[in-house]
């Protein structure tokens, strides 16, 4: 049996009808205007358990927590589900939400080797970098709201760069070149949707730049102290 578990709710999907994630979905998310109406689908189909990007604009971030699996999940796309469990991050607005997807009989556990051929396209591994204090402090304060949320799924509020920048009391100039140059250096790593593309704008990478952080455990909800001492945080050399 699959699960769908958001905000306290699970939602059992039937394997003959699937399950559709977005504003008026299978899975209440809210009346959040920047949502599609269907966005997000689970279904069932020739012995795997599917999630499709039905959407149009909007992406999504897959990731399996317990190792270092990590999809961006553009429209159109799907990937099997054959871990016991997935988290799934997208935003759309100033809105971020997290949703996971729980299978009580994986295929991975049943079959290694078959997991192993099926997984994700485009994934992306833990650690591949070195970050400076400066730079881990202003992923911190993009993320801090979905950091503080800790595993609970649900919503979060994506701050702003100026928020986020008076946050740990840096002006917006400061803050804004310091993503830009860990943008930068996550392009050249080779994580989709930082720069570049349809969803270059500031806010599509901004919120692709906390989930990415998040689902890779770049940044995790210990380091919320950094926030205490941000004055302490000079500019360093970037890396």
């Amino acid at each position: 049996m699959v699960k769908v578990e958001y905000e306290g709710t699970e939602v059992d999907v039937d394997p003959a009808e699937g399950l559709v994630i977005g504003r008026e979905g299978g899975l209440p998310m809210g009346d959040n205007p920047y949502m599609h109406r269907h966005f997000l689908s689970v279904t069932y189909d020739h012995g795997f358990w599917w999630l499709t990007n039905i959407g149009q604009t909007l992406s999504a971030t897959v990731f399996d927590p317990s190792s270092s699996l990590q999809a961006w999940l553009r429209p159109g796309g799907r990937i099997p589900l054959v871990f016991g469990k997935v988290d799934v991050l997208f935003t759309a607005g100033p809105l971020s939400y997290s949703v996971a997807i729980v299978d009580d009989d994986p295929i991975w556990r049943d079959n290694p080797e078959l997991a192993e051929n099926t997984r994700f396209s485009g994934a992306t591994t833990v650690g591949v970098s070195r970050w400076t204090p400066a730079q881990r402090l202003a992923i911190v304060a993009l993320a801090e709201p979905m950091l503080s949320r800790g595993s609970v799924q649900g919503v979060a509020h994506i701050p702003s760069n100026a928020e986020a920048a008076k946050r740990i009391g840096w002006t917006v100039k400061r803050f804004e070149k310091k993503i830009d140059n860990i943008c930068a250096k996550l392009d050249e790593l080779g994580v989709e949707g930082v720069r570049g593309g349809v969803q270059s704008h500031a806010s599509a990478r901004r919120s692709r730049l906390v989930e990415w952080a998040v689902s890779t455990a770049l940044v995790t909800s210990s380091d919320l102290v950094l926030l205490r001492s941000a004055s302490l945080v000079t500019d360093d050399d970037e890396m």
